[in-house]
């Protein structure tokens, strides 16, 4: 009975409740969340992961400055239904250089984790500017300004300075060259070896059907097409990582 008088003290004084519950879970954070600071294999390296090219970045910018996140995750839960339906698992490496992730919990509409790919650029600029002409059930907004907008890329090698100084691996020659990739990877006349060699994979060419400028449109549907992209996974085995 004392016991219960002790809890019944407890639950009666808010302050007393607050100051519990915060030590409880502050006690519990510090047991689960500790010990990956000092876990080498926290974020396995997976083979063919790079840092997002400077037009990917970009439209990744975008991404979140119009709150796409809050209605498409990009995270595959390890369930037979999203791996049936969206591919393979997500994989902590598939986040390492994204700040912030966009994992999120709400799916209004489909997880884009692996949407790279999947459709052709033309699909994706028809989808942002009329969505329901390609998804009738679509709920949402119209994104046209997209293609009328042009991308600011002045100063834009400060974008891959600020997260190279948060961990992402940009080089200098990255940094030197951010506008110079930009350009070029969404005009179908640069000469894009140097880019390639930078940022293998990078989906090249006019993105927005417009090659005579540079959109918003064009960096945004860039980004969504290297989304799942880099990692090979018929190269990747579960139990042991990469054969």
């Amino acid at each position: 009975m004392a016991l219960m008088d002790r809890h019944a003290v407890l639950e009666r004084n808010a302050t007393l409740l607050l100051a519990g519950s915060l030590l409880v879970v502050t006690v519990g954070g510090i047991v689960e969340i500790a010990p990956l600071f000092y876990l080498e294999n926290t974020i396995e390296k997976v083979e063919g992961m790079r840092p997002y090219s400077p037009l990917e970045l970009a439209g990744r910018n975008i991404y979140i400055r119009e709150g796409c996140y809050v209605c498409h995750s990009q995270m595959i839960r390890p369930f037979r239904d999203e791996v049936e339906r969206y591919g393979h698992y997500s994989l902590a490496a598939e986040s390492m250089y994204d700040h912030p992730f966009q994992w999120g919990s709400k799916r209004s509409g489909p997880d884009l984790a692996r949407v790279g790919d999947r459709y052709s650029n033309e699909w994706h600029v028809q989808h942002l500017t009329e969505p329901r002409s390609v998804v009738p059930e679509s709920i949402m907004p119209s994104y046209a300004f997209f293609k009328d907008t042009p991308l600011d890329v002045k100063g834009f090698s400060t974008q891959l300075v600020a997260n190279a100084r948060v961990g992402v691996p940009y080089s200098d020659e990255m940094i030197a060259e951010a506008v110079a990739d930009l350009k070029a990877q969404a005009d179908p006349n640069a000469d894009t070896s140097g880019l390639l060699a930078r940022y293998p994979k990078a989906k090249l060419g006019d993105f927005d059907g417009n090659p005579q400028a540079l959109t918003e449109m064009d960096a945004l549907v860039a980004y969504l097409q290297v989304l799942g992209t880099l990692v090979d996974f018929s190269t990747y085995d579960e139990t042991a990582g990469y054969r």
